[in-house]
């Protein structure tokens, strides 16, 4: 496993790798836990060579967030890293990705408006910029991300679209706890008695999933089950159900209609979704 600390080092990499090879890519903030590593290893079972980036991005973090506070540990991460067989590992610092004198930024209009980007404004700004710099410099033919967030996957589908990027984007399912919660940096946030409280989003989902196959397709009805399951467990920021694909709200379901949230345990924000008809 090489360690890449500058943009120079990260392009001499690349340059070096044979014309043909195929080439996986996974961003992420570091503090890996076990839906970080199914990435990795989706990419290890498709690629021959697979890309790593740790970097906690300021960019898409707002004034009153947790960017100083975002768990990190990078030795860690990279002893994880390197039992999955990682090729590269890319840890730049802030001024290596930001210099002086910074001035262009991605925006991706409409679907980075809603749900998180109406709650977290600039964050999608962040987020595409932050990761179209590093699809640039890694040029891989395959990117991995989790579909814990949904919206992150779409806003980035469409920008790897429109502007003509040929990176195949593949959306990896959710890996969550074995009390249903799904996996983030941020549980670690959560004490044990807050970790109870935050199982309302994957029982949510479980209620609203089981009142669909029992035939309850009224939108209203199945967001009060969903509102009802949270209960006074959780702030909601947000909790609808929404097209998969433009993230509109939606009138009529289907199986693929998809419930999404995002909901406070205290000062700890925490999101997740599924399909109507997945089994979760």
């Amino acid at each position: 496993m090489k360690l890449l600390h500058s943009i120079t080092e990260l392009r001499e990499a690349r340059a070096r790798i044979a014309p043909g090879t195929s080439v996986g890519f996974v961003p992420t903030m570091g503090y890996l836990h076990e839906g970080h590593l199914s990435l990795v290893a989706a990419s290890k079972a498709a690629c021959e060579l697979t890309f790593v980036s740790i970097y906690v991005n300021p960019s898409q973090f707002g004034p009153n967030e947790d960017l100083a506070s975002y768990p990190r540990d990078l030795e860690r991460d990279l002893e994880l890293l390197s039992t999955y067989g990682v090729d590269y590992v890319f840890f730049p610092s802030t001024e290596e990705i930001y210099p002086e004198g910074y001035k262009t930024w991605v925006e991706v209009s409409g679907i980075s408006q809603r749900l998180c980007g109406a709650s977290r404004p600039g964050h999608f700004r962040g987020v595409a910029t932050i990761v179209l710099k590093l699809v640039n410099l890694v040029q891989p033919h395959s990117m991995f991300m989790g579909s814990k967030d949904f919206q992150q996957v779409l806003v980035l589908k469409t920008m790897l679209r429109d502007l003509n990027l040929q990176v195949n984007l593949v959306s990896c399912p959710i890996i969550r706890e074995a009390d249903g919660l799904a996996m983030s940096s941020r549980n670690s946030y959560l004490d044990s008695q807050q970790h109870q409280r935050a199982l309302c989003l994957s029982s949510a989902i479980k209620a609203v999933q089981a009142a669909f196959r029992a035939g309850q397709r009224s939108v209203p009805a199945l967001l009060e089950i969903a509102g009802e399951t949270i209960g006074d467990r959780g702030r909601i920021d947000y909790l609808e159900l929404v097209d998969p694909e433009r993230l509109e709200p939606v009138t009529t379901v289907d199986d693929m209609s998809r419930l999404i949230m995002a909901v406070y345990i205290d000062k700890v924000r925490l999101i997740d979704n599924a399909a109507l008809g997945e089994q979760l």
